[in-house]
């Protein structure tokens, strides 16, 4: 596939994210005991994280700031990094192929983004086994990566152009949806000053699961900011807290999938308020089909997004 001359790289899923904290011990202790992943591999400094499935998930890194610094994906297993850092140059591009970046990964492709994120691209990949016993909810994946940025459409254009996202739902000029596999978004770009984590979304496997989240987020203290909730734009039924470093964490279920591109509708689903439900740019309020709406301790969303996601 290519895009204006150039060969266009073909995400196929996103597969963990790396973030700087100045308190690594209080986050690593929310996510083995709340979000429920297990330690891969530490050493000063350093820890990664993986899920009950034995996917590498999230990476933390002891730094001044608590913030987001790189997010992977991958591509398919039959592309060579080489090939791909020739696909980035075409695009004016500058990349780095990097050796054993995190367990199971013997080579990746790492270059910046517009907003400053590193991405790190690799088409190889091993399981990895946490060496402790998994706690708290075991989530079943990292589901989605939320971004701020100044110009929503220029990222996603960015997305599109070089790494073959496809938009699923805009929320008028403030949000964009993008997905590279079956599920609505594996990334969204939300209007803001800078190019911050907007959250983080780990998914569940079903009502009884966020249940258990809900129990286990009150159990603890941290306090639900929204929801839950139905969604409109991927119609997911989700609730988000913060994390000790106060990043924005969504748990959520049952988001809307598209089997077939050629097709261009997700799945039907009873709650659709279009038949097919096909991309679209959602205008007005409201735009969940139920649920409570954001708390005032929620500062990511300002008035007039309240109800997008």
């Amino acid at each position: 596939m290519k895009s204006r001359g150039h060969e266009m790289i073909k995400v196929k899923r996103l597969r963990h994210a790396t973030f700087t904290s100045p308190d690594i011990e209080a986050q690593l202790d929310y996510y083995q005991s709340i979000i429920g992943l297990g330690i891969i591999q530490r050493s000063d400094g350093r820890i990664l994280l993986g899920t009950e499935s034995d996917e590498l998930t999230l990476v933390l890194e002891r730094g001044a700031s608590a913030q987001l610094t790189s997010i992977a994906y991958e591509v398919a297993p039959n592309l060579d990094p080489a090939d791909l850092q020739k696909s980035l140059a075409s695009h004016g591009i500058t990349s780095e192929i990097r050796s054993d970046t995190a367990p199971g990964i013997p080579k990746a492709l790492v270059f910046d983004d517009p907003d400053g994120h590193r991405i790190e691209l690799f088409s190889r990949w091993e399981f990895c086994k946490a060496v402790e016993p998994i706690r708290g909810l075991a989530v079943a994946k990292l589901g989605h990566v939320a971004l701020h940025t100044p110009d929503p459409e220029q990222t996603a254009k960015f997305f599109s152009d070089v790494l073959g996202f496809r938009v699923s739902d805009r929320i008028e000029e403030n949000f964009v949806f993008m997905r590279c596999g079956p599920e609505h978004h594996a990334m969204n770009f939300a209007r803001g000053a800078d190019g911050r984590l907007h959250h983080l979304a780990f998914e569940l496997r079903d009502a009884s699961h966020m249940h258990q989240a809900c129990d286990l987020l009150g159990r603890n203290r941290f306090q639900i900011l929204w929801g839950p909730v139905r969604h409109g734009p991927g119609h997911n039924v989700a609730v988000y807290h913060h994390n000790p470093d106060h990043h924005l964490i969504e748990l959520y279920y049952s988001m809307d999938v598209m089997l077939d591109e050629e097709l261009g509708y997700f799945e039907p689903r009873p709650w659709h308020r279009d038949r097919p439900q096909r991309p679209k740019t959602w205008v007005g309020l409201p735009r969940d089909v139920w649920g409570v709406g954001p708390a005032k301790e929620a500062t990511e969303f300002s008035p007039k997004m309240r109800g997008a996601k």
